[in-house]
């Protein structure tokens, strides 16, 4: 019902910054909440960061100050903004929408931070 594709992901060095993007199609119903995980080699799925419709966000407490969500709606899409990034952030970024109970996700885009 729901697709996202995600762009952006690339090599960045150490204190550089990245912004992701997500552009969702299908069935898109005007509530919802969107917003992005991730997962580094060897780990789990993580939050990085969630928006809802009205604009109500929620973040990994690690990454507030460092990292900004946000959306368009007219566009229905949701950027993350990624700034001061260290290697740590290293990991496959993978869009989340939810609507109407049920989770979508995209393929993923990888980011790395390396010099």
């Amino acid at each position: 019902q729901v697709q996202l594709v995600e762009s952006g992901g690339g090599l960045v060095q150490p204190g550089g910054s990245l912004r992701l993007s997500c552009a969702a199609s299908g069935s898109i119903f005007k509530l919802n909440v969107m917003g992005w995980y991730r997962q580094a080699p060897g780990k789990e799925r993580e939050l990085v960061a969630t928006i809802t419709n009205d604009g109500s966000t929620n973040y990994a407490d690690s990454l507030k100050g460092r990292f900004t969500i946000s959306r368009d709606n007219a566009k229905n899409t949701v950027s993350l903004q990624m700034n001061s990034l260290k290697p740590d952030d290293t990991a496959v970024y993978y869009c989340y929408r939810m609507q109407l109970g049920r989770e979508y996700w995209g393929q993923g885009t990888q980011v790395t931070v390396s010099s």
